[in-house]
């Protein structure tokens, strides 16, 4: 679709060039509200007293009108599919043509798992990856580590178990899906496994 995303933080240039480099880069462009600190935060009703901004999602028509807002906790992901069906409902005729070009070009062959009794659906900069990353390592468990940012078949794959979210980590554990690191879910899986 005709569509153009955009990254907006009240963190400064370098800070957003470290954040992006991190991530092995990005497909959209950043830009810098740090000063005067948060003005278009302010203008949008999202900067917090304390100079943080919230998480906010936007969509603007090309005609310069709001048409959804999203504001949610900083851990949160939003539902990718509810951005679409906005999208659609804005510019109908640009969603069909994408729709057109999608079948015609060839399907992605579908996603191998790995074969693991432990796979963790990950992403660099997800917090909870990082956390069970080091749980893992703690308590010397092995575990396979797939980058959706990466793979996008794997992607996809976590989007069908998580409705329509690339919700990090998620973790396939001998067969069990589920999402968010938690140690009490991650042992219960594990007990599975003896």
């Amino acid at each position: 679709m005709e569509t153009q995303v955009l990254g907006l933080s009240v963190d400064s240039e370098p800070c957003l060039t470290a954040w992006a480099e991190s991530l092995g880069g990005i497909t959209y462009p950043l830009l810098s509200d740090f000063y005067p600190h948060g003005m278009v935060a302010v203008k949008y009703g999202v900067l917090k007293d304390d100079g943080r901004s919230e998480r906010a999602i936007f969509v603007i028509d090309k005609e310069g009108y709001i048409r959804y807002v999203d504001v949610h906790d900083i851990d949160e992901q939003p539902d990718n599919n509810v951005l679409l069906k906005v999208l659609e409902a804005i510019d109908p005729e640009a969603a069909e043509r994408s729709a057109e070009l999608e079948k015609a070009a060839s399907p992605l062959p579908p996603f191998v798992q790995p074969d693991a009794d432990v796979v963790m659906y990950c992403t660099s900069w997800c917090p909870g990856c990082r956390r069970a990353r080091v749980w893992f390592a703690e308590n010397n468990i092995s575990f396979v580590e797939v980058d959706i940012a990466k793979d996008r078949m794997a992607a996809a794959l976590v989007r069908e178990w998580n409705k329509g979210n690339e919700t990090t980590p998620t973790f396939n554990i001998h067969g069990q899906i589920f999402a968010n690191f938690s140690i009490e879910e991650v042992e219960n899986a594990l007990q599975k496994l003896k």
